[in-house]
């Protein structure tokens, strides 16, 4: 087995940006070489503006590179608690931005050539418990209503027209999810910002920023020190104490992912024959999805703990035995591939972006950030322009968490609660 993401394993890099010269001044300096950082830094540069992006290892080695590789509709709180916490009209709002966030990702992909396997197959949601299922029935009901946004509600009977378990009580699908290889589409972005004139300087972390006046600030990295008109953090599960503000603001949790061997085309067909991207209910999710290669990639919040490498094998034998408990015809299957991330939860799961101290950012995706990121990172370019209604979530509160000043101690806390809500909802 290898203890490194599928997706960074199998792409090709869009080039050694180790050596980039650290620039003495830049428009727009970018912490993060991921989604958010590579599709900011790409339309900034495209817009003519100087603009260097500082990443602390790799392009992709954070939450870019160690997601699922979904792009799905609909916000991680879930159409109706949103409906009921903001209103329908913001709701409908901030659900409609998703749905422009696959869009960007489509477009992304088309204006650049990007070859990343990107297709539409479409999400499935499976309903762990039969109220979930009558959830279901209530969000179809709302989203077509307000949003003339139509889904259907599959029947635990017909479960089987979709996917090769009688483990969940019934599913909902929205033909508008899609999937993606991340690995090559992060770096066909990279290759893009740097065509178009942005410097990415890897190795080149971020180990002070200093403000001079207004969003100017002088950033200092390991391998020099840049002045920059300003700055966007784009930093998701791996923000720290260089931003402390926002690294009270981000929850990192671990997730965690397993990959079988190739599989043969009627075992294919078997767990999911539409290919859908998939995820449950759960708090603590499974979601999985056929990589393009034909293996089954199956994650989750298998513990709530932090990425490391004896993290990564303990959550993998945990996410193994459950994906024999949802498909035990797999239990000759070789698992090729663990690896884990860190997904950027907030106190309320939504999007947070805007500016503070002088500082742009834009982070807590909340295990949606495949589509989000990339869309917010354009966004960002935008508003950071002067438009401000290139970013709808700009109003939003963003309390931070309490007792939350570094290391994330409160971990376990937030993981038994979830198994007891997990269990009796």
């Amino acid at each position: 087995m290898k203890l490194n993401p599928y997706w960074l394993d199998t792409a090709e890099p869009s080039g050694d940006y180790r050596r980039t010269p650290v620039p003495e001044n830049v428009d727009v300096a970018i912490i993060g070489a991921g989604f958010t950082g590579l599709s900011a830094a790409l339309e900034f540069a495209q817009q003519g503006a100087s603009v260097a992006v500082f990443e602390r290892h790799t392009v992709g080695w954070g939450a870019s590179g160690r997601n699922g590789g979904m792009a799905t509709t609909g916000l991680a709180i879930g159409f109706t608690t949103a409906v009921k916490r903001y209103g329908s009209t913001r709701a409908v709002e901030m659900f409609r931005e998703y749905n422009d966030a696959i869009d960007s990702i489509e477009k992304l992909v088309h204006d650049n050539g990007i070859d990343c396997d990107y297709e539409r197959h479409g999400k499935l949601s499976l309903a762990f418990h039969k109220s979930h299922y009558e959830g279901f029935l209530k969000s179809q009901e709302k989203l077509a209503a307000l949003v003339d946004h139509h889904v259907s509600v599959i029947p635990k009977s017909e479960i089987h027209s979709e996917i090769g378990t009688d483990f969940y009580q019934g599913a909902m699908l929205d033909p508008l999810g899609a999937g993606l290889h991340v690995g090559k589409f992060v770096h066909g972005l990279a290759g893009a910002a740097a065509a178009a004139g942005a410097d990415i300087c890897e190795e080149a972390g971020v180990t002070e920023l200093k403000k001079v006046s207004g969003t100017v600030h002088d950033v200092h990295t390991f391998r020099g020190i840049t002045r920059a008109k300003q700055v966007l953090v784009a930093t998701s599960g791996y923000t720290g104490g260089v931003t402390p503000w926002l690294q009270r603001r981000v929850i990192p949790v671990g997730s965690f992912i397993i990959c079988t061997e190739p599989l043969p085309q009627d075992v294919i067909d078997r767990i999911l024959p539409n290919r859908r991207m998939a995820s449950d209910s759960k708090m603590l999710c499974y979601y999985f999805r056929i990589t393009p290669d034909n293996r089954l990639l199956f994650g989750g919040r298998a513990r709530f703990a932090l990425s490391s490498p004896d993290s990564d094998v303990k959550s993998a034998e945990i996410l193994r035995k459950a994906m024999l408990e949802l498909f035990p015809y797999l239990s000759n299957a070789k698992v090729d591939y663990i690896w884990g991330g860190l997904v950027d939860l907030s106190m309320d799961q939504m999007v947070h972006a805007g500016i503070h101290d002088g500082l742009y950012y834009s982070l807590a995706y909340s295990g949606h950030g495949v589509q989000m990121a990339a869309h917010m990172g354009k966004r960002m370019a935008h508003y950071m322009a002067g438009d401000k209604s290139a970013n709808v979530w700009e109003d939003l509160k963003n309390p931070p968490v309490p007792g939350h000043f570094g290391p994330p101690w409160f971990l376990p806390i937030i993981g038994g609660a979830a198994k007891i809500i997990d269990r009796f909802s």
